[in-house]
């Protein structure tokens, strides 16, 4: 015999109207978003190790039988990072395959440069930065394929063995300085190599910032997708099991209806995703921007997201018909009181503890903890929100002097799961804005300003190379106070390494210029200023910032449609009571200040609490090395909190003409 649940399931949706329609849309449209905010995560992460992957020829693997010396410098130009990769082909060697994106290994005085280079080799004047690499007759030009990103700025300068830029001499960092930027190996190959310092770090702040702190936000979308007209559909299944339908019928019929929802959503999610391709390629993190084909996901990934969204909104709605399935008598006569038991705030504090106790040990965090914690925290406040909403709702109840007080304090203490649904996105995302914004770490440049320093052997070469610094500055037309580093001299550029220390005037311009016209003097290693000094710890910090204002923006996103999306969908499941509410001559004014106060009542409570917490959480963690409170960063989380509430308020809002449309003719619809 054949099914009825298909045919019975596609009759009721069609028989359900517009009111039908639109819970279908909203629940389309939230699978669309969550599909698509996780995809974006997760092509952020996959590019990060792409990324991060075509940087690792540039450091150089020592091999037992090098056929070539491969030396890695870095220098600066307008604060942005140039990687010079000079290669040296060692006589009575077999050749040395081309290292990527190049045809072949280069000869000496050859040189290629990537496209962005290029143009900024064209665009300087060259006493600012051509002059500080070979002359060749014509720049060559390294392909994708040796570049992290489109606008990455990279040189490979063929050299002889003995060149001093070769020299073990001229990789030596200045102490702890440029750890990562200079390296120098005989190598056979450009293979199994370790990624930039600059990228290395980019991809895990992704996995532990991003998808970290997303994953809970785009459940609760989802889960709020397929409680859409939960109530509507809690009646019309409880009619159908009351004739006679079987439970797993029932439970068939949710699941192929939401599915269907949730699949049209997910794909349009994910189709949104493959189109804008190209402009989330031109969106900096990191480094810099990406390759499109670095942001695919690819087939097997796009389907998995889809499939898990429509899983998570499926199984969400099928988990709102136990009640139908065990007792329809009861959701007929909507007799189910929804209340909170102790035991969740119990399990709160218990969650609370460990998260306390993990944050204030002396260890030192693992990824799989940092991971671990922050799920921990928004797990306990997932069963911690109802809890608090219920009492908030019996507390307001009781001392309500307002009818839309009341009618809210009643909402909330009636059903505290859909009141906390609703304010949870933007409750968990207050943990993040707390948690991020205040800390703000960062280098301090101050001490190096102006200074341009320039490595030697020994305090006996600074002095003879003081007086070549002062004839090649004068030249180059630049005014400087030149000095011999100092054994114990720790806070300049030098940091007790012998050396030269010139004090430039004239601002960045001058920088360049005295940058370029001491690249020759010294050890090999390239003269460097402030920003190579502080490259390492302020690229860290500037990746931080990104992923983190990102995942602000992301969260607090998700957070509002979640809000309004829960709101469109209590209109229409309250509309019996709201056409009861107007036949008994309540104002739409006082429904909707109602709705309002529903909302704000448990905002101010969690999300303050959340927000006080995410303080602390991040206080706790960066009390080792100091924790930096930054007055930009406390008004970055106002704005944050503001701006979050105003969404929120009027993402509830925007569903009043919905509200004064379900009550417009009461005497028909409320039965």
């Amino acid at each position: 015999m054949r099914s009825p649940v298909l045919p019975l399931t596609w009759h009721l949706a069609r028989a359900s109207g517009r009111r039908g329609l639109h819970s279908h849309l909203l629940a389309a449209g939230a699978a669309a978003v969550g599909a698509f905010v996780l995809l974006v995560m997760i092509a952020a992460t996959l590019g990060s190790g792409a990324r991060a992957d075509h940087t690792t020829w540039r450091t150089p693997r020592p091999a037992k039988h090098g056929t070539a010396v491969q030396a890695l410098a870095t220098t600066y130009v307008r604060g942005e990072r140039i990687s010079v990769v000079s290669l040296a082909q060692l006589p009575d060697r077999a050749a040395t395959p081309a290292p990527p994106g190049l045809s072949a290994f280069p000869k000496k005085g050859e040189v290629y440069v990537s496209p962005a280079l290029a143009k900024l080799l064209h665009k300087l004047p060259a006493d600012q930065l051509a002059d500080r690499f070979p002359k060749p007759a014509a720049y060559g030009t390294i392909g994708a394929a040796g570049l992290a990103f489109p606008d990455e700025l990279v040189a490979v300068v063929g050299r002889a063995p003995s060149d001093p830029a070769m020299s073990s001499a001229g990789a030596r960092d200045p102490n702890w300085f440029g750890e990562g930027q200079a390296a120098r190996a005989v190598v056979a190959g450009f293979t199994g190599g370790k990624p930039s310092v600059f990228t290395g770090s980019d991809q895990k702040l992704v996995v532990v910032l991003g998808l970290g702190l997303l994953v809970m936000p785009v459940f609760v979308l989802s889960s709020a997708a397929g409680r859409l007209g939960a109530a509507r559909r809690e009646q019309r299944l409880a009619a159908l099991r009351l004739a006679g339908a079987a439970p797993r019928q029932i439970l068939a019929m949710t699941a192929v209806e939401a599915a269907a929802v949730g699949a049209a959503g997910a794909l349009t999610g994910a189709l949104a995703y493959v189109a804008l391709l190209p402009a989330l390629a031109e969106v900096p993190y990191g480094v810099g921007g990406w390759y499109t084909s670095q942001l695919w996901v690819g087939l097997p990934c796009l389907a998995g997201v889809v499939l898990g969204v429509v899983a998570l909104i499926t199984v969400s709605a099928v988990s709102m018909l136990r009640q139908v399935a065990t007792s329809p008598l009861g959701v007929a006569q909507q007799a189910n009181p929804r209340r909170t038991r102790l035991i969740r705030l119990v399990l709160f504090v218990m969650a609370l503890a460990c998260v306390q106790y993990s944050l204030s040990s002396d260890g030192q965090l693992n990824p799989v903890l940092i991971i671990a914690l922050p799920l921990m925290f928004y797990g306990a406040f997932w069963l911690f929100g109802p809890w608090v909403v219920d009492r908030l709702g019996r507390i307001a109840g009781r001392f309500a002097q307002h009818p839309a007080t009341l009618l809210a304090a009643r909402r909330l203490s009636d059903d505290p799961r859909g009141a906390w649904r609703t304010v949870s996105g933007l409750v968990l995302a207050g943990f993040a804005a707390g948690f991020f914004s205040v800390n703000m770490l960062g280098p301090d440049d101050s001490q190096y300003r102006d200074q341009v320093a320039v490595l030697t052997s020994n305090t006996a070469e600074a002095r003879h190379s003081a007086t070549e610094v002062r004839t090649l500055l004068h030249r180059a037309g630049v005014t400087a106070t030149v000095t011999v580093g100092k054994k114990d001299d720790y806070l300049g550029l030098l940091s007790g390494s012998p050396g030269v220390l010139a004090e430039v005037s004239g601002g960045p311009e001058r920088i360049d210029t005295a940058l370029t016209a001491l690249t020759h003097v010294g050890t090999g290693h390239p003269p460097y200023s402030k920003d190579y000094a502080t490259a390492v710890e302020r690229g860290l910090a500037d990746s931080v910032s990104d992923v983190t204002t990102a995942t602000l923006a992301l969260g607090f996103a998700l957070a509002t449609a979640s809000a309004g999306l829960t709101a469109a969908a209590n209109v229409l499941d309250r509309r019996r009571v709201y056409g009861l509410l107007r036949l008994a001559g309540t104002p739409l004014r006082v429904l909707n200040l109602a709705r309002i106060h529903e909302t704000a009542l448990p905002l101010v409570v969690l999300a303050g609490g959340t927000t006080a917490m995410g303080v602390y959480g991040s206080y706790q963690l960066n009390k080792p090395p100091g924790p930096v409170i930054s007055s930009s960063g406390v008004v970055q989380l106002i704005v944050c909190l503001v701006l979050g509430s105003l969404a929120m308020f009027a993402a509830v809002s925007a569903s009043s003409p919905l509200l004064r449309k379900v009550t417009a003719d009461p005497a028909q619809t409320a039965d």
